[in-house]
């Protein structure tokens, strides 16, 4: 089945463009996923969107497409999942750590993501110099949390769908709606979503699919467009609780001048992170103030989604 009524909606400029309702872009997406669509279908998708941008109604439209064809988890309790797909440019990517230190706290946490990049260091790379490798399982991923560990899988795992689409930015140059998706993916059930962006205009789309689609998440503006604070100065931590915003439980961002900058490492290749990680989590060196924060944070809205929950 052809997609071009929908392209004919779509891809009409950012002026022009209409957007899809939910039902049709469950469809558009559900096509695209499962390998119906022609490459130039694809491409012709993909920078449409790009152009236009998703609107909430869309992006749930897409998930709906998206949540059933991932593969299938449990957690042995409530679990937090961290997107990690942007790696570290200047800065030293410490999702690991946010893993670890969640995990310290009896958390099962999955991060999934790329293995590799060739312009940025994955977390897939540090977890490994770190002594754990990704898992190509879900029962892998359950050992691993049983040892009080987090699991770390490539999205090609997790997603393979998913994944097909985010390889289009090597033909095409350019992110598409599948790195959006990827990082609202809930991958498990009942599970806490930390949600990130990079660009401020997305707070406000992102904000309301997260509460059209009555989520526990985490919404923050990322660190290089990882799901962990700014090891420097806390970003603003909005809290959701089934979809809705929890003001007692959000973070204001932290203004006014640092009176303090802590100790980064100069590399940020994984081996140089992966030292730093062990510094810090073996009390050699303080984990950085709004690091802490986001733990503090993430286990407080754990803790008030699962009180919700119970009868």
């Amino acid at each position: 089945m052809s997609i071009a009524p929908y392209l004919r909606e779509i891809g009409r400029g950012k002026e022009g463009a209409r957007d899809l309702p939910r039902d049709k872009a469950f469809d558009l997406m559900s096509q695209l996923l499962d390998g119906q669509l022609s490459d130039i279908e694809k491409g012709g998708f993909a920078l449409a969107m790009r152009i236009k941008g998703e609107t909430p109604e869309e992006l749930a439209g897409f998930m709906d497409a998206v949540v059933p064809r991932t593969l299938a988890f449990q957690a042995p309790s409530p679990a937090i999942v961290l997107p990690s797909y942007n790696g570290a440019r200047k800065l030293p990517n410490l999702t690991p750590l946010l893993a670890l230190l969640l995990a310290r706290e009896g958390v099962p946490v999955l991060v999934h993501g790329p293995l590799t990049d060739s312009a940025r260091t994955t977390s897939a790379e540090i977890f490994a110099a770190l002594g754990l490798p990704p898992v190509a399982t879900a029962g892998e991923a359950q050992t691993r949390w049983a040892s009080g560990q987090p699991a770390f899988m490539a999205v090609d795992v997790l997603h393979p769908p998913l994944a097909a689409l985010l390889a289009l930015r090597a033909v095409l140059g350019l992110r598409n709606s599948g790195h959006t998706l990827a990082k609202l993916l809930p991958a498990i059930p009942g599970a806490l979503r930390v949600v990130n962006h990079t660009h401020p205009e997305y707070a406000t789309s992102l904000g309301a699919f997260l509460a059209q689609t009555q989520a526990t998440a985490m919404l923050m503006r990322g660190t290089e467009g990882e799901p962990v604070a700014d090891a420097r100065r806390l970003p603003a931590l909005r809290c959701f609780v089934h979809g809705i915003p929890d003001d007692t439980l959000s973070v204001e961002a932290q203004g006014g001048s640092l009176l303090e900058v802590p100790d980064l490492p100069p590399a940020i290749d994984a081996p140089a992170t992966a030292a730093f990680i062990r510094s810090l989590l073996a009390g050699a060196l303080p984990v950085p103030a709004p690091i802490i924060r986001q733990v503090n944070c993430l286990m407080a809205l754990r803790e008030r989604a699962s009180q919700q929950l119970r009868p």
